[in-house]
């Protein structure tokens, strides 16, 4: 293969995953801000971890979405081969580790506690614009005294007025509407979940994370000739983000703690429940190679002949 073809991938590769990073942390981090100020009252958050948390997340989504475009790229300028392959894995794991360590190791760092942001005085209302048959609750003193007077109106019903509630009363998070599609969601939950098993690893050590990381990334590699399935770039990278998204699922469902027991009463004690599912995308992926192998070799013999 042509080195300079193979440089402009490893810089291609670099350039995508550091931008993307730093850009989708800034939307995850806006994001987290405001369901933060949206909580009444709000929680002791600071910029810090709200920042750090939304890197946590947006590494697990960039590592998906870089391979996807790496291994795309490669196709298309003709550098596709094994070579290629290993320098992505590698590029991808350092990318991963390094970042988790400097995550890690900036939670150190004594932040500037963030102040509640007040977000009402009197007349505040709260209601669930979701429920068609919305309940809407008047505060008359605001978020000041929340559990002075109060106005419910429940559709259907007279409105009721509370001059005070006996019992402890602790406010909801304000209902904001919210019209993102299921899918989006579940993709999102997905991600988040996956970005904590990866915090796990790494707290839990660095064979730990090169295990369950480096399968991860063995398999997504290994599933790469989903990108020269068919002669439209689009096609290939749209059956690539499909394929990701049923191994993010995967993961998502094996590190269920209800999975997990299953899985470790299923394996009696033969394999240890903290190797069993890198050792999963290990053999799947092995055997994904072994289909491409003799899929291409079958290929290359019909054209011969």
């Amino acid at each position: 293969m042509n080195v300079s073809k193979l440089a402009k991938l490893i810089l291609l590769f670099s350039l995508t995953f550091l931008i993307s990073l730093i850009l989708v942390t800034l939307f995850k981090f806006l994001s987290l801000r405001v369901d933060w100020i949206k909580n009444l009252p709000p929680r002791p958050e600071t910029t810090l971890t709200l920042l750090i948390s939304a890197a946590h997340w947006s590494l697990s989504l960039v590592l998906f979405s870089s391979i996807i475009l790496a291994l795309n790229y490669a196709v298309r300028r003709e550098c596709f081969s094994i070579m290629a392959i290993v320098c992505v894995m590698s590029l991808s794991f350092i990318f991963c580790f390094g970042i988790s360590f400097l995550l890690e190791h900036w939670k150190g760092v004594p932040p500037a506690q963030v102040s509640g942001i007040p977000l009402g005085d009197r007349g505040l209302i709260l209601t669930n614009e979701l429920n068609k048959n919305e309940t809407a609750v008047v505060l008359l003193n605001g978020i000041t005294e929340p559990n002075g007077p109060r106005v419910t109106a429940i559709p259907g019903q007279p409105l009721v007025y509370q001059q005070s509630v006996s019992s402890s009363f602790s406010l909801p998070d304000v209902p904001f509407g919210d019209d993102t599609p299921w899918f989006l969601k579940s993709i999102s939950i997905d991600i988040r979940l996956n970005a904590e098993v990866f915090q796990q690893k790494f707290n839990q050590g660095f064979f730990s994370y090169l295990m369950y990381v480096g399968s991860l990334i063995f398999l997504l590699c290994s599933i790469a000739y989903t990108v020269r399935f068919s002669a439209w770039p689009l096609a290939n990278l749209f059956l690539a983000a499909l394929a990701f998204r049923g191994v993010l699922a995967i993961n998502t469902l094996f590190n269920r703690p209800e999975m997990i027991d299953t899985i470790d009463s299923f394996l009696n004690g033969i394999v240890p429940i903290n190797i069993a599912l890198p050792l999963f995308f290990l053999g799947f992926g092995i055997l994904v190679n072994i289909y491409t192998l003799l899929s291409f070799a079958a290929k290359r013999r019909d054209d011969y002949d």
